[in-house]
């Protein structure tokens, strides 16, 4: 299977990580003919995209819970960029909560906000190279709060990592100091889901990336699952389809720039 997308990871400014944890250019050369796989995603992304007939836009994707499959062989899509925004900054720079955009796909110009608006009128139609100059020209000074301190770190205890498990929800709370709705509350507002759930959708994209590297029951343990029955479970439900079946399958290719 030729892959049609050209992706390249770029480099984040400094003055950019405080809002923005990850940017990708992506280039396609030709309609897909294969399903394309969305995977699950916690994070809360703007994608300033290219159509084949010249139209620009930029659109706000929130954070998707489930994966999805798509054939669409009739949407060209020429080029994007895709900013992934850093947990806490969706009401910062889009003025809305994370929770109100989880499976969305809207107009950044059509959120109520004129930050949205800023963020869409700059964007839009700007090449990928200008984009991270606009960006550090637009963005605010970041103005670290103690919520967004206690959500980052309890980002930080419940992501999967190649040398660490992650904490419990429960372990998470009680060491920051906050009961687990507080904790909830602060996912809500800056994620988008709720502390278990980002810890499941993270433990799957882990598993994604990483099962050609162990067997399943060896990878199951480091990635903190009681045992393989319960990641297969966790990843069937996530992903639609268990494991085995999705790895020994016509694998769907992953594209950023779509956002059905």
């Amino acid at each position: 299977m030729t892959n049609a997308l050209a992706a390249q990871p770029l480099p984040v400014p400094s003055a950019l990580r405080p809002w923005i944890a990850g940017i990708g250019d992506v280039v396609v050369d030709r309609a897909p003919q294969d399903a394309f796989t969305h995977v699950p995603d916690t994070a809360t992304k703007v994608v300033v995209r290219v159509e084949e007939n010249g139209r620009p836009d930029t659109l706000v994707v929130g954070p998707r819970t489930r994966a999805t499959y798509h054939v669409d062989p009739d949407r060209r899509l020429v080029s994007c960029v895709q900013l992934r925004l850093a947990p806490g900054a969706v009401g910062p720079l889009l003025g809305v909560r994370a929770v109100d955009l989880v499976g969305r796909a809207v107009p950044a110009g059509d959120l109520p906000s004129p930050a949205a608006g800023r963020l869409a009128h700059e964007l839009t139609g700007a090449e990928p190279e200008e984009i991270t100059a606009r960006l550090a020209d637009l963005l605010p000074q970041p103005t670290e709060s103690a919520r967004a301190r206690l959500l980052r770190a309890a980002v930080d205890a419940l992501s999967t990592r190649p040398d660490r498990t992650p904490a419990a929800v429960h372990e998470v709370a009680r060491e920051l100091a906050v009961s687990e709705r507080q904790l909830r509350n602060l996912f809500a507002d800056g994620v988008g889901v709720s502390p278990k759930h980002y810890a499941r959708i993270d433990r799957v994209r882990h598993v994604l990336t990483h099962a050609a590297l162990a067997p399943w029951a060896e990878l199951a343990a480091a990635t903190g699952y009681y045992d393989q029955s319960h990641m297969t479970a966790d990843f069937r439900t996530l992903m639609g389809v268990p494991p085995r079946a999705f790895f020994t399958g016509r694998l769907p290719r992953a594209t950023p720039c779509q956002a059905s």
